[in-house]
């Protein structure tokens, strides 16, 4: 299936943002993070926002998921407002997962602890947790580590790890901040694959922040370019390759066509 016809057939409407703008404050003067911005991300539909440094990647991204309130504007996420009254609205928040760079594991929790922790706060029935646990650890890839600590794990079976926990209640938006950036080259590229396995599997809706012109276009529908700060949307380049996608993909003209689209862009508006 071709990108652009798997998005065709999705319903839109799993997020929406509307005029959503962001200042911090700070000890000398207010600082505008991300420009008044409109954006629409399909259910299912995988979208990777890049940038330059500072433009407010991770600021739109933890708006999209809860973590911090924007100063204007609407968020909407599975077709529920997501601020209202100044405090979150716990029916959006609830559709989401998130994963960090840092994998953020309990040192003292095993990684079978780990997955299972979310699922153990909402409640949810002990065998219902270990068939959900196993599903993950096996759709994840890291079969045989489940009683292992993190500290003996690798940075990419960390990640996996914290894959697996934030999908362990089912959420239909995943929200990724740079999750593969401290990793080395060849185990980011295996990262790659694998997440791109796993969308395929549960077609969650995947919003992913990358400094990585080239991760982006491996990965996404839509690649959506930043502008630097305030942030504000300066491209959106849909890509069109079929899927699976193999690394092979990479060497292709089309492939190098958008990255180098995008690489002058990105020169042009730094």
């Amino acid at each position: 299936m071709r990108a652009k016809e798997a998005v065709a057939s999705m319903d839109a409407g799993a997020i929406a943002l509307s005029g959503v703008d962001k200042w911090f404050e700070t000890r000398d003067e207010p600082v505008h993070a991300l420009a008044p911005t409109d954006l629409s991300i399909a259910t299912g539909e995988f979208v990777v926002i890049l940038g330059p440094s500072g433009c407010g990647k991770t600021t739109l991204l933890r708006i999209v998921g809860g973590l911090i309130q924007p100063t204007k504007g609407e968020v909407r996420v599975l077709g529920h407002d997501l601020w209202a009254g100044g405090a979150r609205q716990s029916e959006a928040a609830a559709g989401m997962g998130i994963v960090f760079q840092d994998a953020n594991l309990f040192p003292w929790l095993t990684i079978e602890g780990n997955i299972t922790l979310p699922l153990e706060l909402r409640s949810v029935p002990r065998a219902e947790r270990q068939r959900r646990v196993r599903a993950l650890i096996k759709l994840v890839g890291i079969e045989g580590f489940d009683r292992r600590w993190p500290r003996e794990l690798s940075g990419g079976m960390r990640q996996r790890a914290a894959i697996a926990r934030a999908l362990s209640y089912d959420p239909a938006v995943l929200l990724m901040d740079e999750p593969f950036g401290a990793l080395d080259a060849m185990t980011r590229d295996q990262m790659n694959i694998e997440l791109q396995r796993i969308w395929i599997e549960t077609r969650k809706t995947i919003v992913l922040v990358t400094h990585s012109i080239s991760e982006a276009v491996f990965l996404a529908d839509r690649v959506v370019l930043l502008s630097p700060r305030p942030g504000r949307i300066d491209t959106i380049v849909e890509v069109d390759f079929e899927r699976p996608r193999s690394l092979d993909v990479q060497a292709s003209p089309e492939f190098q066509s958008i990255v180098t689209t995008l690489r002058h862009r990105l020169i042009a508006i730094s």
